[in-house]
């Protein structure tokens, strides 16, 4: 059996030293300036330095954008002006040139690799913080889309995650309200995921199987053969922006954030499984007769697969709120592994559940939160519950947690960008209905056995 070829991008020394350069002087000042103002008892000027950090970020491929965009959304996991500043950085990135796209290519499906399409468009649809995308048709006359990685990002995933680790580490010697300690691991698990391109593959194996008869939901079919570790090649899923959409008709705007709805919830409320980055940028719409019509979903590479019994948390917590049992709501923290919790903890926790499920608790249709801008949606809330776990805490926010907020805020900033106006109480009960964790554990393991994934 012949010796697979040695993968030269697989976490390079260099690469990693590279990036350690251009990252690490700006993490770690951030971090030596925490730490003197902690020991010193001088003060910083935060909203400086945020906006400092934001600008360096902002520039770089590779996951700390992303990880800084997720951070923001979590409360006290970073400095709250730090928080307002890295929300604001755009996913987009700037692209990489032809002779590199060659080379990449090349080293993926060889040198003849331009033989194997009918066309493939020089400059990227879209370009992010991990890889571009490009145009392409098959040899068939199929329209593609080619997900090509930016070289050495296994390198920069590893270097980034190491600065982001100390900048945790500083900020937890200065009593924050949160530990911050799982949180670091669920992001590093997670990024190292996204690298996965074959993952990737698997991951929409399983949405076309959960989606296969719903007409309103796109899920685009992998070409096996033009894909591989680093190169993702699918069926180009033809849509509009989502905001393009915005001041449509009441009527079509209900429609697509309904869809919405049941794009994300279906899959966590029968299978256990999210789509973790809820960004404008992942989804798309496509028409018929000239009246939107559903939606496409384009990125799965942040995909988060919870054990059953997280999502039947999930459930008793909406059920403790909506019958007013405390029992109950306890239980359902315990089952999602907060550690520590006192009767007041609970009741600060609460805070933030009431607002994440509010639009789920009274059998009405509703916007998910009048007068609230998108970018504004669950800061008060955040900084509510900042204040007080400062008094009560700190607590421990266990993994889980931490991809499920990040996408609930995600889909909530969605539903105000529409103007939706929906009964959500009866839109989330349809998709509990006879809800038992059994049935879950059987239908989750059956479809990644399926696929060939892993939980």
């Amino acid at each position: 059996m012949p010796t697979p070829p040695r993968d030269r991008e697989q976490n390079r020394m260099s690469a990693r030293v590279g990036r350690y350069a251009r990252v690490g002087a700006n993490v770690g000042g951030l971090a030596a300036k925490l730490a003197g103002a902690r020991v010193f008892g001088y003060q910083i000027d935060n909203e400086k330095q945020a906006a400092e950090l934001a600008a360096a970020l902002g520039g770089l491929k590779g996951p700390l954008m992303k990880v800084a965009q997720l951070l923001s959304t979590i409360p006290d996991a970073i400095p709250p002006e730090y928080a307002t500043e890295l929300a604001q950085l755009q996913a987009d990135a700037p692209p990489m040139g032809w002779p590199f796209v060659k080379r990449r290519m090349s080293a993926e499906l060889g040198r003849d690799w331009q033989s194997r399409f009918a066309e493939f468009d020089r400059a990227p649809a879209a370009a992010a913080s991990l890889g571009q995308v490009h145009r392409a048709v098959s040899k068939d006359g199929a329209p593609l889309a080619c997900k090509l990685q930016y070289p050495d990002m296994a390198s920069a995933v590893e270097a980034d995650l190491k600065q982001l680790g100390l900048l945790f580490s500083v900020h937890r010697r200065m009593q924050p309200a949160i530990d911050t300690r799982e949180i670091a691991q669920e992001i590093g698990e997670r990024v190292r995921e996204e690298l996965d391109y074959k993952r990737e593959a698997k991951q929409i194996a399983a949405y076309s199987e959960i989606f296969k008869d719903e007409p309103r939901i796109r899920v685009p079919e992998v070409h096996e053969d033009l894909s591989t570790g680093r190169l993702l090649t699918m069926g180009w899923l033809e849509g509009a922006p989502l905001l393009s959409f915005k001041d449509s008709p009441l009527e079509d705007r209900n429609l697509l954030a309904e869809t919405m709805f049941k794009a994300w919830w279906h899959p966590f409320s029968h299978f256990g499984m999210i789509h973790g980055d809820p960004h404008l940028g992942n989804y798309t719409v496509f028409s018929q007769s000239g009246r939107p019509a559903g939606i496409n979903l384009l990125d799965y590479g942040c995909i988060r697969i919870f054990p059953p019994g997280f999502v039947a948390g999930v459930v008793d917590l909406y059920r403790g709120l909506l019958e007013e049992d405390d029992a109950l709501v306890v239980s359902a923290y315990e089952r999602w592994g907060f550690k520590g919790l006192t009767r007041e903890l609970i009741e600060i926790l609460n805070i933030w559940a009431r607002f994440i499920y509010g639009p789920l608790l009274t059998d009405r249709v509703r916007s998910i939160a009048d007068g609230v801008k998108p970018a504004e949606y669950g800061r008060r809330e955040a900084f509510r519950v900042h204040q007080a776990l400062k008094e009560k805490g700190p607590v421990t926010v266990p993994r889980e947690f931490v991809f499920m907020d990040r996408a609930a805020i995600g889909l909530g900033g969605v539903f105000l960008h529409l103007r939706a106006e929906l009964n959500f109480f009866r839109l989330f009960n349809e998709q509990i209905e006879n809800f038992e964790t059994a049935t879950v554990q059987k239908r989750q393991s059956d479809l990644l056995g399926g696929v060939g994934l892993q939980g």
